[in-house]
């Protein structure tokens, strides 16, 4: 049953799931960017570089450890206790449900790199992607290894979720490091985007690198101010949101300097 008083909070606390969080830290990163820390290596463990569009699920190496419930009973995000190595970062939980790798930096316009990504892939609930209007999805361009110094546009072909079709166009740092992601953002009027269909670049890096798209909704996040200093939010400051069967919780960092650092810390589940 739904989790809908504090007593019922406690007995589901008295039940609760651990997820040891354990991540090395990323090099070359860039401050005010975000990162993933999907290819860190510890635990969870390193997720694999994506080739073919693939859906994510708790099984997907890289995946915080989640144990499924029995409807109605339902995991709740309860607990975190974070420290990273890092000072006044912002580290986000997210739901990863489908990635595509296989794209190059040095394939450039006018040739097409079709990624046919759509959110509709079979495995992908609609618990896990939330409203109806797609407007809880975050869809990226995450980089596997380095691209070339020359910095370049991408144009990404998108379907948005009233089946309408559009381009969004994003320019792409010089050296864009592994790791690295940049936000697809949804055009002005548009609530939310349901598949990416293919990427162009203006230009070619000068090096093929790896890259892909990959599909997340948020789940929840929190701040650190301190380096090394633990942060405790409780069901409270987190949200206290459902987790859905099957999710892929994974980490991502809006980085303040030039590493993640090393992340370290516990999620708790209430159960409920």
């Amino acid at each position: 049953m739904a989790i809908t008083s504090r007593d019922q909070l406690i007995a589901a606390l008295t039940l609760s799931r651990n997820a040891l969080i354990d991540k090395a830290s990323l090099t070359n990163a860039v401050a005010g960017r975000f990162y993933s820390l999907w290819r860190a290596t510890g635990q969870p463990g390193q997720g694999a570089v994506p080739t073919t569009a693939a859906v994510c699920t708790r099984a997907t190496t890289g995946a915080l450890p989640l144990t499924n419930q029995t409807p109605p009973a339902a995991n709740y995000l309860a607990w975190l206790d974070l420290v990273t190595a890092n000072s006044a970062t912002n580290l986000s939980v997210h739901d990863r449900l489908a990635h595509q790798g296989g794209l190059s930096g040095t394939v450039a316009s006018p040739t097409v790199q079709t990624t046919n990504l759509p959110l509709t892939l079979t495995g992908v609930s609609a618990d896990r992607i939330g409203a109806v209007d797609l407007s809880e999805l975050c869809w990226w361009l995450e980089w596997y290894t380095d691209t070339g110094a020359t910095g370049v546009n991408a144009t990404v072909n998108v379907t948005y979720a009233d089946d309408t079709t559009g381009d969004v166009v994003i320019a792409l740092a010089a050296t864009s490091r592994a790791s690295g992601l940049y936000p697809i953002l949804p055009a002005a009027g548009k609530t939310g985007i349901k598949a990416v269909n293919s990427v162009t670049l203006s230009a070619t890096t000068g090096t093929a690198g790896a890259f892909g798209v990959t599909a997340t909704r948020f789940v929840t996040g929190t701040t650190t101010m301190v380096a090394n200093k633990s942060e405790i939010r409780d069901w409270a400051g987190l949200g206290l949101p459902v987790v859905p069967n099957d999710a892929c919780l994974a980490l991502l960092m809006f980085c303040s300097t030039t590493t993640t650092g090393a992340v370290r810390g516990m999620l708790k589940f209430a159960v409920g």
